[in-house]
């Protein structure tokens, strides 16, 4: 009776057993709308606020709170526009691009260095080693639009810096351009910092000067 009963139970508990190994083994190749099952909390699910919604913890109901009057950024010296936002005031009292780099920036061969390092990671591959705006990334898209791929008719061209628009602008207006983007190019001011965006516009001015333009604003 026991030989009867063993061998049929033995499989129905070895059956049991797998079950969880075969959950996680499904759930690891599987998607879901749903959050995963979270045995232990610890601070990864917290309670949260939907960005500019209301709570009862203030008596505006305001969830993001306004800066506190008469206060100024600690650490860091923000008010410094011409480090931090490329302007500088001119002799007319209004903010204008500035055309020199910030007093508290030694430009030197090592901060050139620095700025082609930095250019290489972050913008060569749009606008190329060269500066001419054909990176990697656009050579790419125009291989595929001769094959007559869909999906890539909407693709702007990243801009060459030997063309006489992007030659006359001052080195503020650059570094603006680096930090917060223009057009279909995005803003790298959370991914480089202050000092290395500059870099960059240092590189990028190195740049124009060994590749002289021509007639039409091309280099050549």
């Amino acid at each position: 009776m026991l030989l009867r009963w063993g061998i049929p139970i033995a499989i129905l508990l070895a059956t049991i057993a797998a079950l969880p190994f075969a959950y996680i083994a499904k759930a690891r190749v599987s998607t879901s709308t749903k959050p995963r099952l979270h045995g232990w909390q610890d601070m990864d699910i917290q309670p949260m606020h939907n960005k500019q919604g209301e709570t009862e913890l203030f008596r505006d109901k305001r969830l993001m709170r306004p800066p506190v009057a008469g206060t100024v950024a600690r650490g860091e010296d923000f008010l410094d526009t011409h480090l931090w936002q490329g302007r500088v005031v001119g002799r007319n009292g209004k903010l204008g691009w500035a055309n020199a780099f910030p007093p508290s920036l030694t430009v030197d061969r090592d901060f050139l260095d620095r700025g082609r390092e930095r250019y290489e990671i972050y913008c060569s591959m749009c606008h190329g080693y060269s500066g001419q705006g054909d990176g990697a990334v656009h050579q790419r898209v125009m291989l595929r639009k001769a094959t007559s791929q869909p999906g890539f008719d909407a693709w702007a061209a990243p801009a060459s810096y030997h063309t006489d628009a992007v030659r006359s602008q001052p080195l503020g207006q650059l570094f603006n351009t680096i930090s917060n983007g223009k057009n279909n190019m995005a803003g790298y001011r959370a991914q480089i910092p202050a000092a290395d965006r500059w870099a960059i516009v240092a590189y990028v001015k190195a740049l124009q000067h060994s590749k002289p333009a021509d007639a039409a604003g091309k280099g050549k």
